[in-house]
């Protein structure tokens, strides 16, 4: 048996008002926040009170609504088109909600369901478009939390895009026909290059864009977003990295990239992993490029998702290159990266005032070679080292930057599975880095922070590194290494 839906007390509709009145009768906090709600129409508002209070009379002020400083009267209510009682009195809101049913006005009751005529909406305001939440006055709060949902999931450039679109209404429904067409038309220019155009801020080729698929002489294109993932919280996936996975038709992610954050995407997007593990890629650099060029060859929008920032030690540059070289449109979606999360992980000042202002990073494959790179320069002078990838090669770390002049007891803060739940946390110095070579319970992505900086984390949670170091290769010196 199938549950039935309760009917709606409260149908939503969107009240023309532009040109007309609104009246708000009170002065005090409930009428300023009616009238920031009022604010972002085009109506003229008129403000009824004695007694204002100085932030809404600030608000009147730098906002152009006309006060009206006299005890209240019917006649201030001819020719409004809606009225709200914002006195605070129970007695004088149901005078004025009487008086504006006898003049036939809609009326509202800040704070008095019962009262009410029509309840005020939680707005996600991309004028013209807009998205009214209601709950027929049982919840505002409610209302607040999936407006504030909702806000994040569309672009600010919904606006100006929707405006772009009113000058191509009437011109789309004369050149193209009632059907997939014009249903076509629309889809590749709220989702297509004229979307991705406004995206940038460039109206001028939004409305290239739109006329190009009005004529018929652009097919659906197909374009690749290089989005970082973040360290691996869901929750510090950015708005617009969330917004592109709703929109992709493909998602091709890392192998380092959890499944919760995968998930967030569009849900009947394909999904594509390709690997890239540390001794386990199940798709070569070279692969992964040929691939992402053939689904932009298709017309697919596809999301590139990667771990942390696409940027830092993503191999963005080749996949980049790759489709320049190619033709394919692409952008790039910055991520938070691993530094950062294991950073805040252990509340720790990557610079710091009077102790260090510049940082490295680097992985730890970079200090393998025969020649010490030239930002060791940078460590041995007081820059804080943030190391990716560095947990099989942590001896080799500590012994070249020993060697080159940078003190053993220099802080060392380490994290496994920043940002995440399950994360581990270690501390100690450079002398006890090379411990971590032994810790084969340590499974998951690893980042080392290296500095005079670390000395000032929290360390209250985290495990010492001296604990292992017994059971680490010993640091050799000079001519023994």
């Amino acid at each position: 048996m199938t549950k039935e839906i309760p009917g709606l007390n409260a149908f939503p509709i969107f009240l023309r008002v532009e040109g007309g009145v609104v009246v708000i009768v009170g002065g005090g906090d409930e009428a300023l926040a009616k009238a920031r709600l009022l604010g972002q129409s085009s109506a003229h508002l008129r403000i009824v009170a004695t007694d204002v209070e100085p932030s809404l009379n600030t608000w009147i002020a730098a906002n152009g609504a006309e006060l009206i400083d006299a005890d209240y009267s019917p006649f201030h209510l001819e020719g409004a088109r809606l009225v709200f009682a914002a006195t605070g009195s129970e007695a004088m809101d149901r005078r004025i909600v009487e008086d504006a049913r006898k003049a036939g006005i809609p009326v509202n009751a800040v704070d008095r369901p019962d009262l009410c005529d029509f309840y005020t909406p939680a707005i996600v305001n991309r004028a013209p478009l807009a998205v009214a939440i209601g709950t027929e006055g049982a919840g505002p709060v409610l209302a607040q939390i999936v407006r504030a949902r909702i806000d994040q999931l569309l672009s600010p450039s919904l606006g100006p895009l929707a405006t772009l679109a009113t000058a191509f209404r009437e011109t789309a429904d004369r050149v193209l026909p009632k059907g997939n067409s014009r249903r076509l038309f629309w889809s590749a220019f709220f989702k297509g290059a004229p979307a991705r155009a406004m995206e940038a801020g460039d109206a001028e080729a939004a409305s290239h864009a739109a006329n190009e698929l009005l004529s018929g002489s652009m097919e659906r294109q197909g374009h690749v977003a290089l989005v970082g993932a973040g360290p691996g919280a869901e929750d510090l996936l950015t708005l617009r990295a969330q917004r592109l996975m709703m929109e992709a038709d493909v998602i091709v992610h890392d192998a380092l990239v959890p499944e919760e954050v995968v998930a967030m995407g569009r849900r009947d997007a394909e999904r594509v992993p390709v690997g890239k593990r540390k001794g386990c890629h199940s798709k070569s650099q070279a692969e992964i490029n040929a691939l992402l060029v053939r689904l932009g060859r298709a017309g697919r929008q596809v999301v590139r998702l990667k771990s942390g920032d696409p940027l830092v030690f993503g191999r963005a540059g080749e996949e980049m290159a790759a489709l320049r070289d190619a033709g394919i449109s692409y952008e790039v979606v910055p991520g938070v990266t691993a530094a950062f999360a294991a950073a805040a992980d252990f509340e720790l000042p990557l610079t710091l005032r009077g102790v260090t202002s510049s940082m490295v990073f680097t992985t730890g494959h970079d200090l393998k070679g025969a020649s010490l790179p030239d930002w060791a320069k940078l460590a041995i002078s007081g820059a804080t080292v943030a190391v990716y990838m560095g947990r099989s090669v942590a001896a080799d770390v500590a012994s070249r930057l020993i060697d080159a002049g940078l003190s053993p007891e220099t802080a060392v803060a380490v994290v496994e599975n920043a940002s995440l739940p399950v994360r581990r946390r270690f501390h100690g110095t450079l002398a006890d880095l090379p411990s971590l070579e032994q810790r084969a319970d340590l499974t998951g992505p690893v980042m080392t922070v290296i500095g005079d900086a670390v000395a000032g984390a929290n360390f209250a949670r985290s495990e010492p590194l001296a604990i292992h170091r017994n059971l680490a290769p010993r640091i050799r010196h000079g001519a023994d290494a």
